[in-house]
């Protein structure tokens, strides 16, 4: 009888430069609030590549510190943009301001399945790390490997 070897692979986020850049800036300057925006690309077996990106205000009520929120009329929008260009609207980013660019339960629980979700730390004021992440079937974050490339 012959064995089966089953490969598994981890999904892989390819994330450009000048996206990447951009998503950067933007936590930067919304420091010591979270900020937030859509990723937008092209998807190919389990792999994507994120090409642009869109800031959008941070519509959370009250303590923008430690939550995020996108108006429903920003979604809409966001959709009508990847369809008007030919590309994918594959996930949000957020920001965490001077906490770990990890899932937060609240994170958890207000993500979709098929999204990407890049969060940004940033401590005190600078730069701290980027990291991907997307549910799986038990509804938890696995964290999607990020490869920066230099296209556009």
């Amino acid at each position: 009888m012959r064995k089966s070897t089953v490969i598994f692979f981890k999904s892989m986020l390819f994330l450009s430069s000048a996206a990447k850049n951009k998503i950067i800036s933007e936590a930067i300057l919304s420091s010591p609030d979270e900020c937030c925006g859509f990723l937008f690309g092209r998807e190919y077996n389990e792999h994507r590549t994120i090409t642009e990106v869109c800031p959008v205000a941070n519509a959370k009520e009250g303590d923008k510190k430690r939550k995020y929120e996108i108006f429903p009329v920003d979604y809409l929008k966001a959709e009508k943009y990847a369809e008007t260009n030919g590309l994918d609207l594959l996930g949000i980013y957020h920001s965490h301001p001077n906490h770990p660019s990890v899932p937060s339960e609240h994170d958890r629980v207000a993500a979709q399945p098929y999204c990407s979700y890049i969060i940004i730390s940033v401590t005190d004021g600078a730069f701290n790390t980027i990291q991907s992440w997307r549910l799986n079937e038990d509804f938890q974050f696995e964290e999607e490997t990020i490869a920066i490339t230099e296209t556009q």
